[in-house]
């Protein structure tokens, strides 16, 4: 009998492998949700447990394989080597999975996909896995600081090589166990409808250990919902959106009021589109622009089900500079522009293979082109955001600074006095919000107030 929730998880890594996806969120959605599939909320679950448990050791599974396997590592084919490193995985990770299950498992994903000699390659490489529980002693990793690190935490090494050389790597290896830390569910209460302590207890009996964000005065996280959340009644109801706690951070340094004209320029799905309009107490005008049809209907959704009615979308690419937009003078303008995503590699695991330093370079390209189309909307006076889930310079510091060049009419905004938290926790001298998954506990975020002086 062919084990669904397995199958699924390794058509899902498979994707992943292959590099053929535009969001990790979305295969998996399109691959659970089939419906031909008929999984179980607790299938669905342990399926998630295994594509990001797989996502997130990657590299320390290929280490383990690599010791038990005769077979040269690039010789191994590709779906099999996932199947292996689903084996394996289970075997060190999941405490709840017997050995026995985790292999014979294994050998039957490799039945449906490889001649005999292969299947008892699998089954062999796997049982020398599980004859040896301190396998991931690590004792056998060189002394290199970015080859222990890399293997233990289960990081590229260019991506450690860099953090080393910027962070030291004390800070390097604390930032890559924090970034595999598995998140907490984190929303932001619709404040227009419910008081987040009302919020708080409303949700408790469903969900594990909620309690309150310690910056986001909206926020609140737990673990373990009894059912999806788009299932629970106080979602049905648009008393939250799902939003990480730094995310939430952003539009407060935005700081929207009531009755005026803002721009949200990449909106994508809405989630700071629907705090933009809930700061501003429903009064006033937000412009919601995407380039992506579908997310803006996803995010018109959302709208209704907040009962938030200032939202106006607007399908909209700002990189072609032909295309002119309908609106202008806005008091404010938040670009929460496409990036890298390192720093959400929490919750998108994938991002650790899929992005390299040459993807950086098209990223911070891309931003400076947005950046630079924006803020023409913006008013003399106005207020502008920018900013990106990500940790690094060239998508950071370096885009302002460049576009601060060659717009002298606009300004960084040092001032936090107004912010509801502690701006010294998270801003710079120099103006920049930054937050890390290792000292904030939130995910990795970077962003700068402009304000244009004519």
């Amino acid at each position: 009998m062919t084990d669904i929730p397995r199958k699924a998880a390794l058509q899902v890594i498979e994707t992943v492998s292959q590099k053929k996806y535009s969001h990790l969120d979305r295969i998996i959605t399109d691959v659970l949700d089939d419906s031909s599939l008929q999984l179980s909320f607790r299938d669905r679950k342990f399926a998630n447990i295994l594509i990001f448990g797989v996502l997130r050791n990657r590299e320390t599974l290929d280490w383990v394989i690599r010791r038990f396997s005769k077979t040269r590592f690039k010789k191994i084919n590709p779906k099999i080597l996932n199947i292996l490193r689903m084996g394996v995985y289970q075997i060190f990770f999941l405490d709840r999975v017997p050995d026995s299950a985790a292999v014979n498992t294994s050998v039957e994903l490799a039945k449906q996909a490889a001649p005999a000699w292969v299947v008892k390659y699998v089954n062999a490489v796997l049982r020398n896995a599980a004859r040896n529980p301190d396998a991931l002693d690590f004792e056998n990793i060189p002394a290199i600081p970015e080859e222990r690190i890399a293997i233990s935490t289960s990081f590229p090494r260019w991506l450690v090589k860099r953090w080393i050389n910027r962070f030291g790597s004390e800070t390097c290896e604390s930032l890559c166990a924090a970034f595999n830390v598995v998140p907490p569910i984190t929303i932001r209460c619709n404040a227009l409808k419910i008081k987040r302590s009302d919020l708080q207890t409303m949700l408790a009996p469903h969900v594990r250990a909620i309690d309150t964000t310690l910056y986001g005065p909206e926020g609140l996280f737990f673990d373990s919902p009894e059912k999806p959340i788009q299932e629970l009644s106080a979602f049905q109801q648009g008393f939250f959106q799902v939003q990480d706690e730094a995310a939430q951070l952003i539009t407060h340094l935005l700081a929207p009021r009531p009755g005026e004209t803002v721009l949200d320029a990449c909106a994508g799905l809405g989630g700071k589109t629907g705090h933009i309009a809930q700061m501003m107490e429903n009064r006033g005008q937000v412009i919601a622009a995407d380039r992506d049809d579908k997310k803006l209907y996803h995010l018109r959704t959302a709208m209704a089900q907040l009962d938030l009615k200032i939202v106006t979308t607007r399908a909209h690419d700002f990189i072609e500079p032909a295309r002119e937009f309908p609106y202008a003078d806005f008091d404010r303008i938040l670009l929460d522009a496409p990036c890298s995503g390192i720093g959400v590699i929490r919750r998108n695991p994938d991002t650790k293979w899929r992005v390299s330093a040459s993807h950086l370079k098209k990223c911070a390209a891309t931003q400076r082109r947005l950046l630079a189309a924006v803020s023409l909307l913006l008013k003399p006076g106005g207020t502008m955001v920018y900013g990106v889930c990500s940790i690094e310079p060239e998508e950071n510091e370096q885009v302002v600074e460049d576009f601060l060049t060659t717009h002298p009419h606009f300004e960084i905004r040092r001032e936090g006095g107004s912010l509801p938290f502690d701006p010294h926790r998270f801003i710079s001298e120099d103006g920049y919000f930054r937050s890390f998954p290792h000292v904030h506990d939130m995910d990795g975020f970077f962003a700068v107030c402009l304000k244009r002086t004519e």
